[in-house]
């Protein structure tokens, strides 16, 4: 069984700091009393403040369904530890299975939200729809992270970055140039 992630509040105005490097997310959903966790590459930053997410969910995803009848999601943030568990759950469909059941998850009941955090997760964003007029051309959906949670250590997580081709990279270094910065761009 893996080991439960304690996690604390975090300004949600900061997870970006989380999400840009674009690394492999798990995104979790309740509807109608069944939950499903699907693997995710495919998001961006759009907004600090409010903090704005856009996820490229394909309309033959059994999550996708879900998510655009609940109107909501858990962005959660997997390290380098749960990789198997990572590919594996996007290998099956949630449709006939129970991903957390299946997968020796921890589903943890959410602040804001009624879809999961995902308890061996290093972070878990709890997030609303806030614009879905991209959904139905481009399965873009847009989302408010509306609560953050985030374990204190390592501040600097390695995470799982996706290449193709069943190869993932692994977070590098960490390179510091805050002294260059413009306070305002920080």
């Amino acid at each position: 069984m893996m080991a439960r992630i304690s996690k604390s509040d975090f300004p949600v105005s900061q997870v970006r700091r989380y999400l840009e490097p674009g690394p492999i997310v798990l995104v979790s959903s309740r509807w109608q009393d069944k939950t499903n966790i699907m693997t995710l590459g495919w998001h961006t930053v759009l907004e600090f403040s409010p903090s704005l997410v856009g996820l490229m969910i394909s309309a033959g995803n059994h999550s996708h369904q879900m998510i655009r009848e609940s109107r909501e999601c858990v962005i959660n943030l997997p390290t380098t530890k749960l990789t198997d568990t990572v590919v594996g759950i996007g290998n099956i469909s949630g449709a006939a299975i129970d991903k957390f059941e299946r997968f020796g998850l921890t589903a943890e009941e959410a602040s804001e939200v009624d879809a999961p955090l995902i308890g061996e997760c290093h972070a878990s964003f709890e997030c609303r729809l806030h614009e879905d007029a991209l959904v139905e051309r481009y399965n873009f959906f847009i989302f408010e992270v509306v609560k953050a949670h985030v374990a204190p250590s390592p501040k600097h997580p390695e995470t799982l970055h996706y290449t193709g081709d069943g190869v993932f990279m692994v977070s590098g270094q960490v390179i510091s140039r805050r002294s260059l910065f413009r306070p305002e761009m920080l």
